[in-house]
Order: structure tokens, then C-alpha cells, then sequence
């Protein structure tokens, strides 16, 4: 498996379902696998654009790999595959037709501020998890 500095997620910054799972990500990712950045941040957008995403446009989370660029249901799978514990189990939902996934991803994705709010900033990491933050 890559080491945390090779596997980069962005997440929305100010929605309250993006942090939730960025902090469930930190919990389960022991072995501190990912580093993390908010698409509104300026190296988020500098990472979306290098990875030709417009993070003005973007609903999803982004998983950034030596290998390849994953977004929608396909990084959230890709994710839970890498964390530690039994999250590796969700990743044969992998094997479901991508536009299957992303339909379900998609109504989450579009209903994620209202259904769980949003912040007015974005997340600032405590000192122990600056150094995850880029």
C-alpha cells in the first residue's frame, strides 16, 4: 500500500458530510495513509486543475493516487479500500456498474447541504493534524 503522502484526498471544505468522513477517515486510517486538502483551499484548487477537475463545479470527493485520479462513489470505494479495520468489505460495491453507484453518489451529493449542513468556514485541523493537512 502507497504511504499517506501519495494519496491525497479533497473534500468540500464547508459541507458537514465531507468533514464527517474525512474525520472518520483519520480515525480508521491508522498507518496515515492520506493527507488531506479542502477543495477551496489554494493547494485543493491547484491539485483539481493540475488533475483537470474544476473544483467550482465538482460534487464529490476526490482521491488522488501515483496511479490515477478517483472521483464520486469510485473514490469513496477506493478510500475504504486503503483504511484499516473492515472497511476493505464495501470495496466489492466496486463491482457494481459505475453508473449505478454514481446515481446513488449524485443524490447524496446534490442533498448533502441540506440534509447535513454546512459550515460558513472551512475545517481547521487541531495541531496534531496539521501535518495531514496540506
Amino acid at each position: 500500500m502507497k504511504t499517506f503522502s501519495e494519496c491525497i484526498i479533497l473534500f468540500d471544505g464547508i459541507c458537514n458530510l465531507c468533514n464527517r468522513s474525512v474525520n472518520l477517515i483519520i480515525t480508521y486510517d491508522k498507518k496515515e495513509k492520506f493527507r488531506f486538502a479542502s477543495l477551496q483551499s489554494e493547494i485543493g484548487k491547484k491539485l483539481a486543475l493540475q488533475h483537470g477537475i474544476d473544483s467550482e463545479k465538482l460534487e464529490s470527493i476526490v482521491l488522488i493516487t501515483p496511479q490515477k485520479v478517483y472521483t464520486k462513489s469510485a473514490a469513496a470505494l477506493q478510500i475504504a479500500r486503503r483504511m484499516d479495520g473492515l472497511w476493505f468489505l464495501l470495496f466489492p460495491l466496486y463491482f457494481i456498474p459505475k453508473t449505478i453507484r454514481d446515481f446513488f453518489y449524485d443524490i447524496v451529493a446534490k442533498n448533502r447541504y441540506r440534509w447535513f449542513g454546512k459550515s460558513n468556514s472551512c475545517r481547521v485541523p487541531t495541531p496534531e493534524l496539521s501535518k495531514r493537512f496540506l
